[in-house]
């Protein structure tokens, strides 16, 4: 059985601890003005809240739930700067290195030295040495964690109980049974948590090597058609029955076809952006200028558009594309 770590609480709770947390909440969000009242005093206000953990007053707040709809359709939970923000900070700064450590190498979904483009290299990777890819994504995903499956995974990783207690605060925080809120900082680490069940299934059980998963999409390569196929069902029955999941999609096909993953289009001899991605770029590049009149968004904000869309494109066979999106005239633009 794996290690329980405890004694957990009283590094979660110290001063230090939630200094750092307070910075990472912070991070972009100054100018918001509950932060401007928070930063009046921080000192203070970091007190009350370390006070409200040790006294165990500490509860989570209520949720604004607002509904996006790019690149679909979503409800987004919103919780309060303080003390909520800063404490699942805390809890992180904690427990993200023990989480880290305990997952496999090719889940590539919120940590650090991983991400989108390094997955991208891993499944060129598989394309260039397996025959067959079997495609996955779940539905609905972060509204369908069941809170109890959640807690039970966590109960046998953390023995620690003031934090367990935490945990099963913010876990139980949604009533309905299931869901992790889309806009909590812990919810994608309960997502890492829970999919690593089926991370162990694959890689452990099974000894598949062309195997990775970022968020609930991944990916599973061989060269034995056959035994993908086995591999669908298989999985299909354990997210049912040790998940309470279901596939949203499960799509079995030479990898020659290309492989859809994590905005690119991967061939054996190169990658190109998805075309849904592509779209998505064009709208938002077009709408920049505008955007820069109208002191909707500043120069900064313009220029670190243009800078993010370049770093997308040079991951990819885009030079086409770059000219068609005119980057050097938005950018010329901006510079006069």
């Amino acid at each position: 059985m794996a290690k329980r770590h405890g004694q957990l609480f009283e590094q979660i709770t110290s001063m230090e601890n939630l200094r750092r947390a307070y910075e990472k909440a912070r991070l972009g969000k100054a100018r918001m003005r509950n932060v401007q009242r928070f930063d009046r005093d921080v000192e203070g206000n970091l007190a009350r809240i370390r006070q409200s953990l040790l006294d165990k007053s500490f509860t989570t707040s209520r949720y604004q739930v607002k509904k996006i709809f790019v690149p679909k359709e979503r409800d987004i939970y919103v919780l309060p700067f303080a003390p909520d923000r800063i404490v699942q900070h805390a809890i992180m700064n904690v427990l993200e290195p023990i989480c880290d450590a305990m997952f496999i190498h090719d889940s590539y979904a919120c940590r650090q030295g991983k991400g989108i483009h390094r997955g991208s290299l891993r499944t060129m990777e598989f394309v260039r040495r397996y025959r067959y890819v079997l495609k996955c994504d779940i539905a609905k995903f972060y509204p369908s964690i069941d809170h109890d499956v959640l807690y039970g995974i966590v109960r046998q990783k953390i023995k620690c109980p003031d934090t367990l207690r935490l945990l099963e605060d913010i876990i139980y925080s949604v009533p309905g049974g299931k869901n992790a809120p889309i806009g909590n900082f812990t919810s994608q680490w309960f997502c890492n948590l829970y999919l690593h069940e089926l991370d162990r299934l694959v890689k452990h059980t099974y000894k598949i090597k062309g195997y990775l998963r970022y968020c609930d999409d991944f990916c599973l390569f061989h060269d034995d058609k056959t035994f993908l196929r086995e591999m669908k069902e298989i999985i299909r029955e354990f997210l049912a029955t040790r998940l309470k999941l279901t596939f949203s999609r499960a799509e079995l096909f030479p990898v020659s076809q290309g492989v859809d993953f994590l905005g690119y289009r991967h061939f054996r001899s190169h990658i190109l952006l998805r075309k849904s991605t592509a779209t998505r770029v064009r709208r938002r590049l077009a709408a920049l200028p505008k955007l820069l009149a109208t002191g909707k968004i500043t120069a900064e904000q313009y220029r670190s558009s243009l800078s993010s869309t370049r770093g997308w494109l040079k991951w990819a066979n885009t030079h086409n594309l770059a000219i068609t999106l005119r980057l050097d005239a938005l950018e010329a633009r901006c510079a006069a």
